[in-house]
C-alpha cells in the first residue's frame, strides 16, 4: 500500500531516495556525494539526498541523468522512515544566505560549506529543490543520522514509457 502523507493522516514522516539498482544496497552511503560534492556539500561529505515526495526523488535524478537513463538502467525506489522526526532541521529559504543557491545551477563552494556547516550541526536538513521549487529535499549523513531513519520499503523502479516516448508522439 502506498503511505499516506502526514497532511493526509499517515503517521510517519517518510522521505524518498531513487538509485541505479546496482547501488540501491549502499543507498545510505553518500558515496556519490562524497566523490564529487552537491548541491549542499563538498567532495569528502556522505550527504545523502532523498526528496519528501517520490515525483521529486525521480526529477532529482532525472535532471541529472535524463528520462532514457530512467528508461533504460534498472534502478531502484527506497522509501525511508525518520524516526525521529524532531532531528529534522527546515531550512528557511530567507535565511539562506544567497538567494540563487535556491535555483538550478552550478553550486559555489560558498553554498557547498554552507550546506556542511548545517549537516555537521543537524542529523537531517529539510530545504527546498532546485529542481521542483515547491517541494523539499531531506539530506543527512547516515552515520550521523545512524538510528533516526529505517528503510520502509525499497522495489524496482520503473519509468512511465510515456516520459520517454518515441519521436512525433
Amino acid at each position: 500500500m502506498i503511505p499516506l502523507p502526514a497532511a493526509l493522516g499517515g503517521a510517519d514522516l517518510v522521505t524518498w531516495r531513487l538509485d541505479a539498482a546496482a547501488h540501491a544496497a549502499e543507498w545510505d552511503s553518500g558515496e556519490g556525494a562524497y566523490r564529487v560534492g552537491g548541491r549542499w556539500n563538498s567532495r569528502g561529505v556522505r550527504a545523502v539526498y532523498c526528496s519528501v515526495d517520490p515525483a521529486t526523488a525521480i526529477l532529482e535524478v532525472a535532471v541529472h541523468k535524463g528520462f532514457k537513463v530512467l528508461d533504460t538502467v534498472k534502478h531502484a525506489l527506497t522509501a525511508v522512515i525518520i524516526t525521529e522526526p524532531a532531528a529534522v532541521h527546515v531550512v528557511d529559504p530567507s535565511a539562506v544566505p544567497n538567494h540563487n543557491w535556491l535555483a538550478p545551477g552550478i553550486p559555489s563552494a560558498d553554498q557547498q560549506a554552507f550546506g556542511d556547516d548545517l549537516l555537521a550541526k543537524h542529523k537531517f536538513i529539510l530545504i527546498p529543490s532546485a529542481v521542483s521549487t515547491h517541494s523539499w529535499n531531506l539530506i543527512f549523513v547516515g552515520a550521523a543520522a545512524a538510528g533516526a531513519f529505517a528503510v520502509r520499503l525499497q522495489e524496482p523502479f520503473v519509468l512511465d514509457p510515456r516520459l520517454h516516448a518515441p519521436s512525433g508522439r
